[in-house]
């Protein structure tokens, strides 16, 4: 039987210019995937995800097998991670727009 994973990651931030998830270590699992629910849609407002790596949970950088991500900041976005590392993090920058939208970032991971 297959293990697997969920995890509420944030349950409600406020996305200024930029957010970091914590980092998660993921070293067990063959793949993930990102939910972003966005709980205070901002239809004039865009975001771009980008899934980041690191070895140890202290340095990082972007997954180089995933491109960014942009989306409207409304309903719910879906990105699938494979091949990555020991650890993953999640960063959100607002790239258009004034309004700050409300986020629930969860991450699913199975072996």
């Amino acid at each position: 039987m297959r293990q697997s994973q969920s995890a509420v990651l944030e349950r409600g931030v406020d996305l200024g210019d930029a957010y970091d998830t914590e980092p998660f270590e993921v070293a067990w699992a063959g793949e993930a995937r990102w939910w972003i629910h966005f709980l205070q849609p901002a239809e004039e407002t865009t975001v771009e995800f980008r899934v980041q790596i690191s070895p140890d949970g202290l340095n990082w950088i972007d997954h180089e097998g995933i491109e960014a991500v942009t989306s409207k900041a409304t309903g719910f976005v879906s990105i699938p991670v494979t091949n990555f590392g020991h650890w993953l993090r999640l960063r959100s920058t607002r790239t258009t727009g004034e309004a700050s939208p409300m986020l629930r970032i969860y991450l699913e991971l199975k072996e």
